[in-house]
């Protein structure tokens, strides 16, 4: 058997193409639910076009033209940040030991250094995913958890006051199935037309806190009908309102650990205007090291990355805080 305690270290490519971009790319992108930046130059500038409405002219002689489209440009800051976790040496195996059992394709006889550094590797990378989506949703660094970054709970609310955008605010009301319709309904009513001009493209969704998603979920339970005892015995995939996606954020624990005074949350947008953004490449010291210290007897794992959210378009949003 492979020595769980052999030392190892991910720089340059290797960093990327074994440890960071699968969590970014593919299914796994799809289910953050975001737009994703992998290594784009630090800070990272986003270029956005959008075509003009009125481009069409009376043919005249000569030229009369100018730009098709309209540039605007957002700055995204990275912060560095490092993830750094220890486990006593028997804790540590019995983690990796139950991930690399659950495979079929294994053969516990033979247990070679690949198949641990595969398994041991997988446990580390989910946890800086988890905490990296947690951070990217509710981060606010004025906060004393899950400060790191602003997440985007913290810039939707922060642009509504400053441009005071659509926002629907109720601290006295609880979201219940009587009347989660009604916040939804309110938050698409007042949403900007270029918001709703978008909604054919297929990308809208509104990304709420799990009480909002539980009390939709039970306001379809009511309806009556066939479809609607089907899913109540079968459950939903995924929950849409008007063909609009609802997608469940799984921050509320987080934002009740942190004590925050408000922990109901909803954002409509679309799901380009909300980007992450991950660089591994462009400072020295980027690394993730796995290694066993002999003098305390322990298994040790450290990552050290850039990372950061940004909201790419501000008029493009509606937000509610209870």
């Amino acid at each position: 058997m492979g020595l769980i305690e052999n030392p190892k270290t991910y720089t340059g490519r290797d960093l990327e193409t074994i440890f960071f971009r699968p969590m970014f790319s593919g299914q796994n992108a799809e289910e953050l639910g975001i737009r994703v930046m992998y290594n784009m130059p630090v800070p990272t500038t986003v270029q956005m076009w959008s075509p003009r409405s009125n481009l069409l002219k009376s043919y005249t002689p000569g030229w009369n033209g100018g730009d098709s489209a309209l540039r605007q440009q957002k700055r995204i800051d990275l912060k560095k940040i490092k993830a750094e976790v220890g486990f006593s040496a028997s804790d540590y195996f019995q983690q990796v030991y139950e991930l690399i059992v659950g495979r079929a394709d294994v053969n516990l006889d033979d247990l070679t250094g690949s198949e641990l550094e595969q398994a041991e590797t997988e446990m580390f990378r989910a946890s800086i995913a988890e905490s990296l989506r947690t951070l990217m949703w509710i981060g606010d660094t004025t906060m004393d958890s899950f400060n790191l970054i602003n997440g985007f709970y913290t810039l939707s609310k922060r642009y509504v006051e400053e441009i005071n955008g659509p926002a629907v605010n109720s601290v006295d009301v609880e979201i219940t199935a009587e009347n989660v319709v009604d916040l939804l309904q309110k938050m698409w009513s007042v949403a900007p037309l270029e918001l709703k001009a978008l909604k054919a493209d297929g990308h809208l969704a509104f990304y709420v806190t799990t009480d909002i998603y539980d009390a939709y979920e039970q306001y379809l339970d009511s309806r009556s009908g066939d479809s609607a005892y089907v899913d109540l015995v079968t459950g939903r995939r995924e929950l849409m309102y008007h063909g609009i996606k609802i997608v469940d954020t799984g921050v509320m624990k987080a934002l009740a650990e942190r004590g925050d005074e408000v922990t109901t949350h909803c954002l409509l947008t679309d799901s380009r205007n909300l980007t992450l953004a991950v660089n591994t490449s462009d400072y020295p010291g980027s690394e993730v090291r796995m290694w066993y210290n002999p003098d305390v007897m322990e298994n040790r794992q450290r990552a050290i990355f850039m990372a950061g959210a940004e909201i790419l378009d501000e008029n493009l949003m509606v937000v509610a805080f209870f």
